[in-house]
């Protein structure tokens, strides 16, 4: 009995989620495509018009929130008189309160952080949708099928989501009424965009006579200058080496996804050289990232090469410290697409995913990208697994060398219009 709790409580890994979506979610979505065909419910449903409730499902990492920023803008803008609820994990809940896009009373968070957690929030949020009466449903989340089943448990006549149509696998049921076509040569939140139009199309594929639009960058996010001020004050008195410096943030972890690291000895090179150009460097990250941290400043052997991993509070203290800082270097995830929010400089490495696709919505921000022949590697059809078993050669052929010209001209461009 002890062993059984000790595994309910255990953080859930990607590769356990993984395994729960392919051998659970597939027999859960084909039991409910059967009883939503024997109750013959599927057909293309009309939403009230307007629609009242419109509930958007987005489970994903921190960093597409901000990518679905337009989703969201478009879906007020299009239905002004309905209510509009978001649910998505409870540790991504900060990133979707600092848009300021949602009423904190229509948000809807479940714990992924346990098993145990993790069923007790799924079925209090089905009840909540249920008592919702939600008239519209958007799954947002690419072919997982967990997403998928909420949409459907949701009770909403109206569920919009991507759909395989004639490909093989990725199966996610059949009881998706407003089928979106997943395009993966289109920009993510263009096709998000694509899941606003779909509630009220008719077309076959769903909403393919919409054009594609321009895409509108997220809003900067606001900071009394008090707060920047306290914020800057308390990060020189805790690392009295940056003051008077130059400070260029360094994120070098891959995140949930290790191979989408740029690789640890390179970035110890970038950190030497800019340490030489009169830089201070801080490295950012999780506490779990402290190891990657401490392997970088130990070869950088300089006072003004900090450790800031785990330092922050929260994702606005994280944005807060932007503003301290004139460049970001980070590989693909959330703090480049949070550097959106601001207007710090920053390089973006990609790879096994590409800028195509998931590229941060905003001026101030440059992607490396190599397009190898194999990239990218990490796709919605093959649940973002990669063949190269490590071995991400699209990130290792981006050279220090070529980085760090890259990063002296972005931080040169800064001073000068900091002097104009």
């Amino acid at each position: 009995m002890q062993v059984q709790c000790l595994f309910l409580e255990a953080p859930l890994n990607i590769k356990f989620q993984r395994a729960v979506d392919r051998f659970v979610g597939v027999p859960i979505c084909a039991l409910l495509s059967l009883v939503d065909r024997l109750l013959n419910i599927s057909g293309v449903t009309a939403p009230p018009s307007p629609p009242h409730r419109i509930l958007v499902i987005l489970l994903s990492e921190m960093g597409s929130l901000v990518l679905a920023h337009p989703m969201l803008a478009r879906l007020k803008q299009q239905y002004p008189e309905a209510s509009l609820h978001v649910m998505l994990f409870a540790k991504n809940r900060e990133v979707l309160d600092l848009l300021g896009i949602i009423p904190e009373a229509n948000v809807l968070t479940i714990n992924d952080r346990s098993l145990t957690g993790f069923a007790m929030d799924s079925v209090k949020a089905i009840r909540m949708m249920r008592a919702l009466k939600v008239d519209v449903v958007i799954d947002c989340e690419l072919f997982s099928r967990v997403s998928s089943i909420f949409s459907y448990l949701s009770g909403s006549p109206v569920r919009v989501g991507f759909h395989r149509y004639t490909q093989e696998g990725l199966y996610r049921g059949s009881f998706i009424n407003r089928p979106v076509m997943y395009n993966p040569y289109r920009h993510l939140s263009q096709q998000l965009l694509t899941m606003a139009a779909a509630i009220e199309s008719k077309t076959v594929p769903t909403a393919k006579d919409i054009p594609a639009t321009s895409i509108m960058n997220p809003p900067l996010l606001a900071f009394p200058d008090d707060e920047l001020q306290q914020t800057t004050a308390q990060l020189h008195a805790d690392f009295p080496a940056l003051q008077g410096k130059k400070l260029v943030l360094v994120y070098p972890s891959g995140g949930i996804l290790p191979i989408r690291a740029w690789p640890l000895e390179n970035y110890s090179r970038l950190c030497t050289s800019l340490l030489g150009d009169g830089c201070a460097v801080a490295l950012i990250g999780l506490k779990e990232d402290k190891p990657l941290a401490h392997t970088i400043a130990a070869q950088c052997q300089s006072p003004y090469c900090i450790d800031l991993t785990g330092y922050t509070k929260s994702v606005r203290h994280l944005l807060a410290i932007f503003h301290r800082a004139s460049l970001l270097i980070t590989n693909d995830g959330g703090p480049g697409q949070f550097a959106a929010l601001t207007s710090i400089p920053a390089l973006v490495f990609f790879g096994p995913e590409t800028p195509a696709l998931y590229s941060p919505l905003a001026n101030n921000i440059h992607c490396l990208y190599s397009a190898w022949s194999c990239s990218p590697c990490l796709t919605a059809y093959n649940h973002r697994t990669s063949p190269c078993d490590g071995d991400n050669q699209c990130l290792k052929q981006i050279t220090p060398d070529q980085v760090l010209t890259k990063a002296r001209a972005m931080l040169e461009a800064g001073a000068l219009r900091n002097n104009v």
